[in-house]
């Protein structure tokens, strides 16, 4: 069993080959079919967003797991191998684990502490799951991955303050308006960053939106997607003692709103009106500041905004990092068990065997046994195997734990010959196709978010 990981992020390639290399919704079924088809892949979860192509696959251990999964991806695309590789990246082992952390604590995101992530990391293992690539080693990890994740977010402060110019603009309008539920916003243009942030405005409560543009058929449209309210240019100034949130981005080379006309709007007002300049030329006169109860930010003060924000969240990712280091031991830890409970399991099968066979050759000498006899000589044959096995088998589980914990379980297999014992060994591997889901089927899996079961219930 072996951990691995091909992808490509924003990190290593252009969006012009990122593009190339999605696997849309409606394909992941055929996907996840082609890659558990191969002989080397046992689990497998394919992670596609607009940012990120991620493959996760537990192979066998005797394979190249990166290679096979490379393969895969530029025959599924029809992409050139070699060609290909300069934009991926390959983990393997617990470097998987800690990726993966990452990746659903948003710490490896181009907006560091977005929250998209995580929904969309779950998606994908769910996906997996309904189309039977998940076994009892992704069960088991990703779970775990989420759980990281709602820690960070929960323990850290990752994704509070701002960083990105829409969501910078409503920090500082709440600080503004005591809320923003009800209050009306005039987008002045229509272009894409005014969009955004009228779109996160009308999320945060903001009840009301007008749009005035040049072209009067690009201001309807705009509107229709919020449900606002197109106005004719020339009425700019009239409507805008309406808006308490005014975001402007037009193509202007000069100020399209003066120090003068505020003046006058701001006369027929009782509350503050909060100006958002995001075009470069500006389109608001800065002297505009210079009235009372009106806020004036330009595009070079919400950068400033978002800068320091970034800043902050910098601080928290490392209270994250420290997170996923803790969380990274208990993967471990619990990926090291898996070795160890098989053979604890086939030791006891073995000595199971061999206390039922002399059993039956000392009742067979002794004869004419009463019941009670019987029942008591069983139980001695029992007790002295159970103490002989108590002291070894606790200590395997205590060598779990450690680093080469490994070691410890090739020496009881060798010391109690359970590799020289055909039943053995067909028990022990039939544990481990369970486990990581080979053999004539992979891991029945359980319920969404839960392991799979097995034999020994471990």
């Amino acid at each position: 069993m072996h951990l691995t990981l091909v992808g490509l992020s924003h990190k290593t390639a252009p969006v012009a080959i990122r593009e190339r290399l999605t696997f849309p919704a409606q394909q992941l079924p055929d996907a996840l079919g082609r890659l558990c088809a191969l002989d080397t892949v046992a689990e497998a979860v394919v992670v596609s967003t607009c940012n990120r192509t991620e493959i996760y696959a537990v192979t066998s251990a005797d394979a190249n797991g990166p290679e096979a999964v490379t393969s895969f991806i530029a025959d599924y695309h029809g992409l050139d191998q070699q060609e290909l590789t300069r934009y991926l990246y390959t983990l393997e082992g617990e470097a998987v684990v800690k990726h993966l952390f990452c990746v659903a604590s948003s710490l490896d995101s181009m907006v560091l502490g977005e929250a998209q992530i995580l929904g969309q990391v779950k998606e994908a293992y769910e996906s997996a799951f309904a189309n039977h690539a998940c076994g009892r080693i992704f069960n088991r990890l990703f779970r775990q991955s989420f759980e990281v994740g709602k820690r960070v977010r929960t323990e850290t402060d990752i994704g509070e303050n701002a960083v990105s110019i829409s969501y910078a603009a409503i920090e500082l309008a709440k600080r503004v308006f005591e809320t923003l539920e009800g209050r009306c916003v005039l987008v002045v243009g229509a272009g894409k960053m005014s969009e955004l942030t009228a779109k996160h405005l009308v999320s945060n409560g903001v009840g009301r939106v007008l749009v005035a543009n040049r072209t009067f058929e690009r201001a309807e449209e705009l509107a229709r997607r919020f449900g606002g309210e197109a106005i004719p240019y020339d009425m700019l100034f009239e409507r805008m003692a309406e808006a308490d949130i005014v975001i402007s981005s037009t193509a202007a080379t000069q100020y399209v709103i003066t120090r003068d006309e505020v003046a006058r709007v701001v006369r027929h007002r009782r509350d503050p009106l909060f100006l958002i300049d995001i075009a470069v030329p500006r389109d608001i006169d800065p002297a505009c500041a210079n009235i009372a109860d009106v806020f004036l930010y330009d595009i070079d003060a919400l950068n400033n905004v978002v800068t320091a924000n970034l800043e902050e969240r910098m601080v928290e990712a490392k209270r994250a990092e420290a997170i996923i280091k803790d969380e990274i031991v208990g993967f471990e830890r619990w990926l090291d068990s898996l070795e160890i409970v098989p053979t604890i399991a086939a030791m006891r099968a073995e000595a199971e065997k061999m206390r039922a066979e002399e059993l039956g050759k000392a009742l067979k000498r002794l004869g004419g046994l009463s019941e009670k006899e019987l029942q008591a000589v069983e139980a001695l044959s029992n007790a002295i195997v159970n103490k002989m096995l108590h002291e070894p088998t606790a200590r395997l589980k205590a060598a779990s734990a450690e680093k080469d914990g490994y070691s410890y379980v090739e020496a009881a297999r060798f010391l109690y010959g359970l590799d020289a014992s055909p039943e053995a060994k067909a028990s022990y591997a039939g544990l481990l196709k369970g486990i990581l889901g080979r053999g004539g089927g992979r891991a029945v899996p359980a319920k969404p978010g839960e392991e799979a079961g097995d034999t020994y219930g471990y």
